[in-house]
């Protein structure tokens, strides 16, 4: 097993490697930072431009390996550059990863949770009123963008708010600006922030798995080996649990990996729209700003959450498969 995952640990480092690298090339082609000074009324001198430029490694006079390799150098001592506003991107991208971290990891436990759920219950009932229900339903979560859904969620909490008179649900920010009390009264205040924007990424993550879960659990749900526990004793619900909803986990274990780490990018929408200043939020204003240095931190960051979750898809792959430790 040790080995097995040190084997995929080295691939994912590699890929990690090579994303970072490709991602730091297209940046530093396609993005023009000097575009940001260029423009500015009073127009400055060339040579204070090329000055600010340098000192920010954002010089496109330079070639662009040659500033991949000093931005390679300060990221082996923690360095990832500054900002185009001359902040460095270690700090700003030590506090923002916190928050992304927060709203992606429980929205997608919780939708993958639910999302396997559902699946597993719409399979068992396949053709009744619920797998019909569930069904309809996931396609219209489905067919509606996350910034929609993420709209309407807030116009809703508004609504509430309004009805009953009482702020109930938050739709702004990650906790009340200048609240005072005891650590309940903060966590309850952090709470009401966290739960729309996590449903935002819940939904869509439970009715995108719930369609694959479904479908890999009817796939098992005639195969001989479930009738051969049965034989041997085993009540239908137990044969479905211990074999059937086994084997049936083994793909989702892959998917839910690299779903997670395309969920950076889906999140952007959700931190936009309440205000959460996380990476995603970071990574479009980044794009706009032509800060090349941010972008490539993004993708390193989106690039490392990928490494992470495949070892951990391969290590539950490992553990529901015994033949991939081999």
């Amino acid at each position: 097993m040790a080995r097995f995952l040190l084997r995929r640990l080295l691939n994912y480092t590699v890929l990690v490697a090579l994303a970072t690298a490709l991602g730091y090339f297209l940046a530093g082609a396609t993005l023009h930072p000097r575009a940001n000074y260029e423009g500015r009324n009073p127009p400055l001198p060339a040579a204070v431009i090329d000055k600010q430029l340098d000192e920010l490694n954002l010089n496109d006079h330079t070639p662009v390996v040659q500033r991949f390799g000093r931005w390679l150098g300060g990221v082996t001592h923690g360095d990832f550059g500054k900002t185009v506003a001359g902040d460095s991107v270690t700090t700003e991208m030590t506090r923002r990863m916190g928050v992304s971290l927060r709203l992606l990891l429980l929205g997608s436990v919780l939708g993958g949770v639910i999302g396997v759920g559902v699946g597993v219950l719409g399979a068992v009932r396949q053709y009744r009123l619920s797998d019909y229900a569930t069904t309809a339903l996931s396609f219209l979560i489905l067919s509606t963008p996350v910034f929609l859904v993420a709209v309407l969620l807030k116009l809703s909490a508004l609504n509430l708010n309004q009805l009953t008179g009482a702020q109930l649900l938050d739709y702004t920010g990650e906790y009340t600006p200048g609240l005072t009390g005891g650590t309940l009264h903060i966590l309850l205040d952090r709470v009401s922030h966290l739960i729309l924007p996590t449903l935002s990424i819940v939904l869509g993550q439970a009715a995108f798995f719930s369609r694959y879960q479904r479908n890999a659990m009817l796939d098992v749900l005639g195969s001989d080996f479930l009738r051969t526990a049965q034989a041997k004793g085993l009540r239908r619900r137990q044969a479905l649990i211990k074999h059937g909803l086994r084997t049936a986990l083994i793909p989702m274990a892959t998917f839910f990996a690299y779903n997670f780490g395309l969920l950076l990018t889906g999140a952007a929408f959700t931190e936009k729209i309440f205000g959460w200043h996380g990476m995603g939020e970071w990574f479009v204003d980044s794009v706009s700003n032509n800060d090349v240095n941010v972008v490539v931190a993004v993708t390193l960051f989106a690039a490392v959450l990928v490494l992470i979750a495949g070892l951990l898809s391969d290590l539950a792959y490992a553990v529901l498969d015994p033949r991939v430790r081999i």
